[in-house]
């Protein structure tokens, strides 16, 4: 039977453009939580976006790992957390001050949760109002001797400018990882080199004294392939990438028909007997 299931949000759980997960999402988490079942959400996003994210509802991510595996909670109590390398994050910056139209964010992962494009070449960013998207605070030139959690990269342009500049970061920063937290969002996200979100999962089956098999994995993006990858009862929504859905042993609707509330459902029901839920049979 399945006793954990870890769901991605953006394109997964929550469909693009929803301002938050619906009320049967919500009520299937609980439907879950009350069958002695553990569920939360395996995202990008900091903690604090998680009270709008689940209309308050803090039952639906007092178990997760945020910041792509990077902050573990359990029960709502944080349990594990990984810093990003202060010197090779420092190298990203420099790299990013010659690419126009791209800058290095960073994120107070326990104020406010917004972020802060660190550029010293602000001239650059004229003309690309992409790059302010979720940014609350002025941009700084340095990094500051502050240790981040989560950083990301706010790139301006098509598709394909994303993928150079991914690239170019993967070759010049040997020890950061970078992967697409979604295939729309003009983001890059950062993380500590070999720590993902297959990590988080691990620490977090690890700490439940749950073993893998028992694990379910809702995912759609780049950065959803190592935790697709980890576990043997993976699932695909509908509108997961190529890689995912090539990835994933299960498949189910699409995110914006609420597939995974669906199937979170059936794994709430299935725990009474025993069982694997229905999609999985």
């Amino acid at each position: 039977m399945i006793k954990l299931a870890l769901t991605d949000l953006d394109d997964t759980l929550i469909p693009v453009g929803a301002p938050r997960a619906t009320d049967r999402a919500i009520a299937a988490m609980h439907a879950m939580v009350d069958a002695g079942l553990h569920v939360g959400p395996v995202t990008g996003r900091v903690p604090s976006a998680m009270g709008w994210m689940f209309a308050g509802d803090a039952t639906c991510f007092a178990t997760g790992a945020f910041c792509n595996g990077q902050m573990v909670y359990i029960d709502g109590e944080l349990t594990h957390q990984e810093v990003l390398d202060p010197a090779s994050l420092a190298r990203a910056q420099d790299v990013l001050e010659d690419v126009e139209g791209a800058a290095l964010a960073v994120y107070d992962v326990f104020g406010d949760g917004q972020a802060i494009l660190i550029k010293r070449n602000v001239a650059s960013l004229e003309g690309h109002p992409e790059v302010m998207s979720e940014v609350g605070h002025p941009t700084r030139a340095e990094l500051g001797p502050t240790p981040w959690i989560k950083a990301n990269v706010h790139v301006s342009g098509p598709r394909e400018r994303l993928v150079r500049v991914r690239d170019l970061l993967r070759a010049e920063c040997p020890g950061l990882d970078f992967v697409f937290p979604s295939p729309t969002a003009p983001l890059i996200d950062i993380t500590p080199r070999g720590w993902d979100k297959a990590a988080g999962v691990r620490e977090l089956a690890r700490e439940l004294g749950v073993t893998l098999e028992e694990v379910a994995t809702f995912g759609d993006s780049e950065n959803d392939l190592p935790m697709i990858s980890a576990v043997p009862n993976s699932v695909a929504v509908a509108n997961a990438s190529a890689d995912v859905a090539k990835a994933a042993r299960w498949h189910i609707g699409p995110s914006r028909d609420d597939s995974v509330a669906a199937a979170l459902e059936q794994i709430a029901a299935a725990a009474a007997t025993g069982d694997m839920p229905a999609f999985m049979r």
